[in-house]
């Protein structure tokens, strides 16, 4: 889980200095304790909202306000996981894994070119199809090898993706494609979403098929990410696009807990509000620290 010791400064410096291409500023000490968080603005279509500054944003903490120390804003350094459900639900007459497979090409082609990208495959159990590296032709060619295969331990696979992404640096992300359906998973509901909480990466769950399982909603909401309900296969390039270009416009705010902290690390709610109308902000719900 995500402690707030003076390491994670050098994570947001180092994520701000990849952005600015410069030197880490040298008001950041290793004496500050600062929480990172990426959020995302969308208006009222859902379209990404640039240029705003950190005046625009208000930062609360377990419902206190919060001075934003930190602030950048446009393209930063990307790690992603594409989890490929390809278990036997995803085959029969409807192909929801070619559907599938082809939206996971759709967003590989979207990325730039410094990103890295990892293929999980998930059917009886979960497998890097393709470790995490910058490798279009790698990635590209796990998706086309990918047959159904196996049960779907749904929660199981998600919480491994998360594990295999989690030591990448910079900006993370988990873009899941599947039909939401869990089978046999020794991973619950509730566990999966504690644990997605302290994992520090967005998670972007797809379902292709006839529901979207409540958890998918949650998992967003928990993470700052956003959750997709797609019944046509056409609309799921339109949905690959639409989370590449919200990756592409996010911010990153970084500020120091204004309280004096005292005791056993615990839970910490996060609130992130933009003083303009009729835009949506997301990011993640809490954070675990001392």
């Amino acid at each position: 889980m995500l402690l707030l010791e003076a390491a994670i400064v050098p994570l947001f410096l180092g994520a701000l200095a990849a952005y600015v291409g410069a030197e880490p500023y040298a008001q950041f000490t290793s004496g500050v304790h600062l929480v990172e968080v990426y959020a995302t603005v969308t208006d009222r279509n859902g379209e990404p909202v640039g240029g705003l500054t950190a005046g625009d944003f208000r930062v609360a903490e377990d419902g206190a306000g919060q001075t934003i120390s930190a602030f950048a804003s446009g393209e930063f350094p990307l790690s992603i996981a594409i989890g490929l459900d390809r278990s036997f639900s995803m085959g029969g007459a409807a192909n929801r894994l070619g559907v599938a497979k082809s939206a996971a090409r759709t967003l590989v082609g979207a990325l730039r070119p410094a990103d890295q990208v990892m293929i999980v495959a998930i059917g009886g159990e979960t497998a890097i199809a393709a470790p995490l590296s910058t490798d279009r032709a790698a990635a590209l060619a796990a998706i086309d090898r990918l047959d159904v295969w196996g049960t779907t331990p749904l929660y199981d696979a998600t919480l491994g993706a998360l594990d295999a992404i989690h030591p990448a640096r910079g900006r993370r992300a988990l873009v899941l494609l599947s039909d939401g359906t869990d089978r046999y998973s020794d991973t619950t509901a509730a566990e999966l979403l504690d644990r997605a909480r302290g994992h520090d990466a967005l998670i972007y769950p797809v379902a292709i098929g006839a529901v979207r399982p409540p958890v998918f909603a949650e998992l967003a909401a928990a993470t700052g990410g956003r959750s997709f309900f797609e019944r046509e296969p056409t609309a799921l390039v339109g949905t690959m696009t639409t989370i590449a270009r919200e990756l592409r416009s996010q911010y990153l705010l970084g500020y120091a807990p204004a309280r004096e902290r005292t005791g056993a690390p615990s839970w910490h709610a996060i609130g992130i509000t933009v003083a303009r109308p009729d835009v949506q902000v997301r990011a993640r719900e809490r954070y675990f620290g001392r």
